[in-house]
């Protein structure tokens, strides 16, 4: 562990400082050129599978209020929006039709990576009695992670006249890294249906016994549970009680689960739910918890990403009709400097 500028504690049980004080990348440093070439060898007929949902699934903002759909719309030529438009309006010897657009775009709204910059906790990392808003090794709200306010200790806002943005941990990191390795498929829902089931350390574990599922350090791990495919078959009118209901999720308040996770050494843990973890975690004991304890656990003290809302029904029927559960994972975000999610299109090859 590595002497750090930002901090003098780091909570227990993460890797803060591990891959050096000025680490943005987390478990991305896991990654090597081998862990590539054992997704490459994953690669036995060339097939491939899309990942994502379409981008403007769920629908509405019944699972976000904050999360609203894309608006497509286009560019503009002066007054005229840039559809369809003829060229010979500006050249009569033009034969071109041009087309060119924008978007308005919630970048956690469909398929989506969560950024070490997603999610921080209240943390004494100065050892001095006194919590600090922090992130993943120690970066700081405020300062490495501008917002367009600050908020004090009892959540009252004062505006920020700095460029609002993740200076540090940002996607941009992820898309650098390129995200391409060896995939791991989990299928929760092969085995506990759509029965909304809390997945515990202990259920976990029979289905990978079950399945032969190995986890390496460096894998990708992805868990089917059959949200995204109920939110295809609701037509972008979903029913949130429904899939909250239906749809299996992890238990982040899980120590043995959280412990699995610290020990797996999965770069990311990828699902096509809601969270990956179970919403709302079950209650908590303590004073003071998480409300999203995986969230915590993984971004916050591991530096392991987490994938929510990836299309995985056509590659887990697949792999299980061929026995199979590894196979070659590629999925960056968008290169966006500063943002703190990003949607993605990600590929497995079989």
């Amino acid at each position: 562990m590595a002497d750090n500028p930002r901090w003098t504690r780091r909570p227990d049980g993460s890797t803060w400082g591990d891959f050096g004080p000025d680490d943005e990348k987390g478990r991305l440093n896991l990654l090597t050129p081998e862990k590539v070439l054992q997704g490459i060898a994953e690669v036995k007929t060339g097939k491939t599978f899309c990942l994502s949902l379409p981008l403007d699934y769920p629908g509405g903002a019944v699972l976000s209020p904050r999360r609203v759909p894309p608006v497509l719309r286009p560019t503009m030529r002066g007054d005229k929006p840039n559809m369809n438009y003829p060229l010979r309006c500006d050249d009569p010897t033009a034969t071109d039709i041009v087309c060119d657009d924008q978007v308005i775009l919630t970048l956690q709204y469909s398929t989506q990576w969560d950024s070490l910059a997603h999610v921080g906790q209240m943390f004494d990392a100065d050892g001095d009695g006194h919590a600090e808003d922090v992130f993943y090794n120690g970066y700081r709200a405020g300062r490495d992670i501008v917002g367009p306010a600050y908020y004090d200790a009892k959540g009252d806002m004062t505006p920020c006249d700095q460029p609002t943005g993740a200076r540090h941990l940002g996607v941009q990191n992820m898309a650098e890294t390129c995200m391409q390795g060896r995939g791991v498929m989990i299928d929760l829902e092969a085995h506990h249906g759509r029965s909304g089931r809390v997945v515990s350390y202990d259920d976990l574990v029979t289905i990978m016994e079950k399945d032969k599922i190995v986890v390496e350090s460096g894998d990708f791990v992805l868990f089917r549970t059959g949200f995204a495919e109920m939110l295809l078959e609701m037509k972008q009118q979903p029913d949130r009680d429904k899939l909250f209901a239906s749809a299996c999720a992890l238990d982040g308040r899980d120590p043995r689960l959280l412990q699995w996770v610290t020990d797996s050494g999965a770069v990311a843990l990828i699902s096509d739910n809601f969270a990956v973890e179970a919403t709302p975690a079950r209650p908590c004991l303590d004073d003071f918890c998480a409300t999203l304890p995986l969230h915590a656990h993984c971004l916050f003290k591991l530096g392991c990403y987490l994938g929510e809302m990836f299309y995985l029904t056509e590659l887990a029927d697949w792999l299980r009709a061929h026995g199979r559960n590894r196979f070659l994972f590629t999925g960056p975000p968008l290169r966006l400097p500063g943002a703190v999610g990003s949607p993605a299109t990600p590929v497995a090859t079989v």
